[in-house]
């Protein structure tokens, strides 16, 4: 049966630099569509966020410069927490998929798998 699910990833831009927060967000969305053999045509929509610091360009367009030009995208500023990641951009893919979810890869890239270890990404 076909279920709409959750996809989850984390990476950290080099710099607040258009270049670096596409690099970053094309690393990250390539991983996630390589890691979950991804088509596009499944994908609901994909939420994007960044810390504060990271204002230069939304991560969103990146996602359009891999060509999913017929998908939904969000873009959002998380909340300046205190001792939070700095540059990060996190990702939540929501796709119709067969596949149970034990069998799907989350990805945290260039030390974000910190924020799996402390909880402060949950489910």
């Amino acid at each position: 049966m076909t279920v709409c699910r959750g996809i989850r990833g984390a990476t950290l831009a080099a710099a607040n630099t258009a270049e670096a927060i596409y690099s970053a967000t094309k690393e990250l969305l390539k991983g996630l569509i390589d890691a979950n053999e991804i088509q596009e045509r499944d994908v609901a929509a994909v939420h994007f966020t960044m810390t504060p610091d990271l204002n230069a360009v939304f991560p969103a367009a990146a996602a359009r410069q891999l060509g999913w030009n017929d998908t939904a995208l969000m873009g959002g500023t998380e909340i300046a927490v205190p001792d939070s990641l700095s540059k990060c951009i996190r990702i939540l893919i929501l796709v119709n998929t067969d596949k149970e979810p034990r069998e799907l890869v989350n990805l945290y890239l260039n030390g974000t798998d910190a924020l799996r270890m402390q909880g402060v990404e949950t489910g």
